[in-house]
């Protein structure tokens, strides 16, 4: 199956032009994760830095599982995002919008013992990409996670609810079925809210069935 999507038109560059290789499945007993471990305040997206980033503070948490619904413990979760007015701090964004000395807008954690996982973070912003006439990405956050095995490494994004950019973003539009869409926008949790600090969002991952952003 094609992941050749016009409307998404790097696409037409960048989809292999070859079916998929299936690669055998090497369970592991731990996550396997980078050169370093994960530090202690890598979670919280909004420390680091000589001040307070700008922007709206949110919490963002979850469960990772496997397909058959069993928390996957001890497993890496990577978010990386743009900031409050929808800009990276990578030196290859041109969006004319500020950069915030005071964001970084990157961050890891492990699951806990029973999958869970926490960041502390800004809402961004959307932002422009050129992909089409007045092109603009709905506010999301990138997330790449290692399971038991190099084979279940998912990358996906996680959208906020009532966002009027979505019928307009190819990318999310990918996803034909619409119930598959639904898994990729989060939930707003009143119940994770911590009063007069910081709004929450719930975004449960299952390694295996939360949409990769590709035809199913």
């Amino acid at each position: 199956m094609s992941l050749r999507w016009p409307p998404y038109k790097s696409t037409l560059l960048r989809a292999p032009l070859r079916e998929p290789v299936p690669l055998p499945h090497n369970d592991l007993h731990w996550a396997v994760f980078g050169d370093r471990p994960v530090g202690e305040l890598e979670h919280d997206l909004t420390r680091g830095h000589d001040g307070e980033p700008l922007g709206e503070r949110i919490i963002v948490h979850g469960t990772v599982t496997d397909a058959t619904g069993k928390p996957l413990p001890h497993t890496l979760v990577e978010v990386w995002q743009a900031n409050s007015a929808g800009r990276y701090a990578h030196a290859a964004d041109r969006h004319p919008a500020p950069l915030d000395p005071n964001f970084s807008g990157v961050g890891r954690c492990m699951t806990n013992a029973d999958g869970e996982y926490r960041f502390v973070t800004i809402r961004p912003g959307a932002y422009p990409w050129r992909n089409h006439e007045n092109a603009w990405r709905p506010a999301h956050i990138h997330f790449s996670l290692f399971g038991r095995a190099f084979s279940q490494r998912l990358i996906t994004q996680m959208y906020f609810p009532g966002d009027p950019l979505f019928e307009k973003d190819p990318i999310l539009m990918w996803v034909p079925d619409e119930a598959a869409r639904s898994r990729l926008v989060a939930q707003f949790d009143l119940s994770a809210t911590e009063p007069e600090w910081a709004l929450a969002y719930r975004f449960d991952i299952v390694l295996g069935a939360t949409p990769m952003e590709q035809p199913s």
